[in-house]
């Protein structure tokens, strides 16, 4: 190996990163969907449509999502929001319905999206973040992280659909479980999910002639709702953020 000569420096190597970490440092969204994002032929490098996962780049290649340029985030944020009714959890919506993302963007000016779903007609607790890895860890199935949901229904609870639920219900060739499911009155139930199926309960509950009158998602693994009202959001602290990445490497394991 040559030794460099006193008083002359050499040009800084520069780090290559992987296209879909880049995009994902930058908030696009999470490495996984970032990779998607790739494939659709989204994106481009110093002018050229990028198509293959193996391409990598440096901060100072120009990068292009959509026609627009992105930049690796300087500032993490993880912000909790109170999702009401009505909103989506895309990025934009082609019916025109409102986005969750929208309520906060005149407080943050990086680019967040949403870490899991909630579908339009429920509410409560969903993490936003401009942090791909951290959106990767914790929305990850092996990190087998618990979402709590308080439901409401507008008739009686049939007095055995929590044990049904907990041992695991069939319904069109589909089966879901519940890690818990606990009937909190004759109209109120709590349900505990891991793996959380697209619009589980709300098919649950259907099947079982229920009709839902709402559905509010009350913690994500540690991340508890709170006194957080319908629309209101917070940033996670540091410790909340730690502590649900803690969560999710021993979930993992």
């Amino acid at each position: 190996m040559k030794k460099k000569k006193r008083g002359s420096y050499l040009p800084a190597e520069k780090k290559l990163t992987r296209l879909q970490a880049f995009l994902a440092h930058c908030g696009v969204a999470s490495r996984r969907a970032c990779e998607k994002i790739i494939l659709d032929g989204r994106v481009s490098v110093n002018g050229s449509i990028v198509t293959e996962l193996g391409v990598k780049v440096s901060d100072t290649d120009s990068v292009f999502v959509d026609g627009k340029q992105v930049r690796p985030e300087e500032e993490k944020r993880y912000v909790l929001l109170n999702k009401p009714a009505g909103y989506v959890c895309t990025q934009s919506d082609e019916q025109g319905r409102p986005v969750a993302v929208d309520l906060l963007k005149a407080t943050f000016p990086e680019r967040l999206y949403n870490v899991g779903r909630l579908d339009m007609f429920s509410t409560g607790a969903i993490i936003f973040t401009n942090d791909g890895d951290f959106a990767a860890k914790v929305s990850h199935p092996s990190a087998e992280i618990e979402k709590e949901y308080i439901v409401e229904s507008s008739m009686p609870l049939p007095r055995d659909l929590a044990e049904k639920f907990k041992k695991g219900i069939r319904v069109e060739d589909v089966f879901y479980k519940a890690k818990d499911a606990q009937e909190l009155n004759s109209h109120k139930m709590k349900v505990v999910l891991v793996e959380g199926k697209n619009r589980e309960i709300r098919r649950v509950f259907e099947n079982a002639g229920v009709a839902i009158r709402s559905l509010e998602r009350v913690r994500i693994g540690s991340i508890q709702l709170g006194n957080l009202k319908t629309g209101e959001f917070r940033q996670l602290s540091d410790f909340e953020v730690s502590s649900l990445l803690k969560i999710c490497k021993t979930k993992g394991e």
